[in-house]
């Protein structure tokens, strides 16, 4: 099995592992979002921008974990370093969780080449039983091979540790001499959460940033107290203050010249 070499990375700076094609797929029609264009996790942008241009400086940096609340802007945030960053030889492939038993093998393919190679798994995580894990583990940290300098694995994820937590986990926990012993389970999860180095946390927005990025989306719009009202509104009707609710809402309003004085 081999990825599959006819893609041009010096113009194509993203694609995407093909499980029926066995190979990679270059991405034709990329996110336009735009390091701008995101509003309320400055904190986060500017942690995952350093990180990443110490990565393609050839200098030392870190596997990347982005986890917390739906809709957060964590998978925006990846999307919008690629187009920052892809001029300055930045290089992404996306890859399922279902596909990282190809992972190794992937990596093995552009270890040599002069690109500098972000592997993205979005939504990650693992139920009971699951396997792939551990061909992540190996790309992570290497085993007896070291993994790959030009290589490193930025993740997002609504769980902290990418496994389920139970607490039957915590109850098979135990005290001996005064130390805690946590269960098996327990340091499963957390090692392979702690084989990402740098871990960004994102949570939802409170009001005010919220209607910070409304009115990033509206800027034309004259009665803002109409538009905060209409905007928190829609917010409530779908239980979530974030950078998706902000988007769904520019969609369903933005042009329509009857709505807050457009």
């Amino acid at each position: 099995m081999s990825t599959d070499h006819a893609i041009n990375w010096a113009e194509t700076p993203a694609a995407v592992w093909r499980r029926h094609r066995q190979g990679l797929r270059a991405i034709r029609r990329l996110d336009p979002v735009g390091w701008a264009d995101l509003t309320g996790i400055e904190r986060q942008q500017t942690a995952l921008a350093h990180n990443t241009e110490r990565f393609l400086a050839g200098e030392p940096s870190n596997n990347t974990l982005l986890w917390g609340a739906r809709g957060t802007g964590k998978s925006s945030l990846i999307k919008a370093l690629l187009n920052r960053y892809r001029e300055l030889g930045l290089r992404m492939i996306e890859v399922d969780k279902d596909d990282l038993v190809n992972l190794p093998e992937i990596v093995d393919d552009i270890a040599e080449l002069p690109w500098r190679f972000v592997i993205f798994c979005d939504d990650l995580s693992f139920e009971v039983g699951e396997s792939g894990y551990k061909a992540l583990k190996s790309v992570l940290e290497g085993s007896l091979e070291l993994p790959p300098e030009n290589v490193r694995v930025y993740a997002t994820s609504n769980r902290r540790h990418l496994m389920p937590e139970f607490m039957d986990d915590n109850l098979k926990s135990e005290m001996r001499g005064g130390e805690l012993h946590p269960a098996e389970a327990i340091e499963e999860q957390v090692s392979l959460a702690d084989r990402f180095g740098l871990q960004l946390s994102f949570y939802g927005f409170p009001q005010d940033v919220y209607l910070q990025a409304i009115d990033a989306l509206f800027p034309q719009v004259s009665d803002r107290e109409a538009l905060h009202l209409e905007a928190i509104r829609f917010a409530t009707s779908r239980g979530a203050r974030n950078g998706r609710t902000a988007q769904q809402f520019y969609r369903q309003f933005a042009g329509d010249p009857d709505a807050f004085g457009q």
